[in-house]
């Protein structure tokens, strides 16, 4: 089988270049297309200055791609965007998404928490959502699949088997998420300018924040009964990375050694020994999602604390992985690269 010829939507993003820079170096993936909406007739180098030594085509509007010529896109348009164009591709096309337009299974849910109706809701039943460490198989086949939210891959991923193995009480459940300013995406914000952010940090959208509803989703599922959180977002003043700390009623000893057992044959998850805490700056540029555990001073509770890179693993690091399993290629391809530091 020759290269895969890709196209990438919304490349002027953040999540768009770091789909570029990790692409770019594997000969598995060929880039065809690469589409904008402001910035369409630029070249790559101009709108990215740090990938203007790649050989890229010049970013297009979507509906000037010839997609005949295209075997896989990867979707990093804003949300609501999303859904008007994947519902127009060619059905040939394989296609991971990582906007939030396809995650919820839910059509009253969708509704509820983004404001109005699916416009796809055929397609919407279709999705597979995209935690690959928990729906491989599903994602194997699938045609489309939504990659999962940052907040939620970085919390998801140790609760999803501490609730379905039944170590902690899924009804006293607290995560406390902090998160980089670039995964408040690219677009010029009076909130995310520097001024406003840099010697600070604030909690926002407590209650609210639309990556609730992924976290209702996913651990109700593993539960096999409703499972509500308690979800408290921040921002902090980094480019990249989140960490989010969670509060569990269980038994520390039995939850290390449940996400040991679980992530030992992941190789994009690892434990860290008993005690021990991860940093952000320990995962910073690479797909790697790390996860301590503590126990804390009152008996029967612990204190997870879980990071990754809100741009790699926690949007076209995962991307890359749902679309390496679903080409049937080894999920390590492309990812392999290890964090920056300092």
């Amino acid at each position: 089988m020759g290269a895969i010829r890709t196209a990438i939507l919304g490349a002027s993003g953040y999540t768009g270049a770091e789909l570029v820079r990790l692409l770019s170096v594997c000969p598995e993936y060929r880039i065809v297309a690469l589409t904008a909406d402001r910035k369409a007739g630029q070249s790559l180098g101009a709108v990215f200055p740090h990938l203007s030594h790649l050989d890229m085509p010049v970013l297009t509007k979507v509906d000037e791609v010839d997609f005949s010529a295209v075997d896989f896109v990867f979707c990093a348009l804003p949300h609501a965007t999303t859904q008007k164009i994947i519902v127009t591709l060619p059905e040939h096309l394989r296609i991971v998404d990582l906007s939030a337009d396809f995650r919820l299974r839910d059509p009253e849910a969708y509704a509820s928490w983004y404001g109005g109706p699916h416009t796809a809701p055929d397609l919407q039943k279709t999705a597979v959502y995209g935690l690959p460490e928990f729906y491989r198989e599903d994602i194997r086949s699938a045609r489309l699949v939504a990659s999962t939210g940052c907040y939620v891959a970085t919390g998801a991923t140790p609760l999803i088997p501490l609730v379905e193995q039944g170590v902690i009480d899924p009804d006293d459940i607290i995560v406390d998420a902090k998160s980089g300013v670039s995964g408040a995406g690219r677009a010029a914000k009076e909130g995310t300018l520097f001024a406003e952010v840099s010697e600070g940090f604030h909690a926002y959208n407590i209650g609210g924040h639309r990556h609730t509803a992924e976290y209702d989703q996913e651990l109700s599922k593993a539960a096999g009964r409703e499972v509500r959180v308690t979800f408290a977002p921040h921002l902090i003043p980094q480019n990249r990375g989140i960490l989010a700390t969670i509060y569990v009623k269980g038994d520390a000893a039995k939850i290390h050694a449940t996400l040991a057992a679980r992530f030992a044959d992941e190789p994009f998850c690892d434990v860290l020994p008993m005690g021990e805490t991860p940093h952000t700056r320990h995962v910073r540029g690479s797909n790697y999602c790390r996860m301590g555990v503590v126990a804390d001073r009152r008996e029967g509770r612990a204190i997870v604390v879980s990071v990754l890179d809100n741009l790699v693993k926690g949007a076209s690091g995962q991307a890359i992985q749902n679309a390496n399993i679903m080409l049937g290629l080894p999920e390590t391809t492309g990812l392999m690269q290890a964090p920056l530091f300092p």
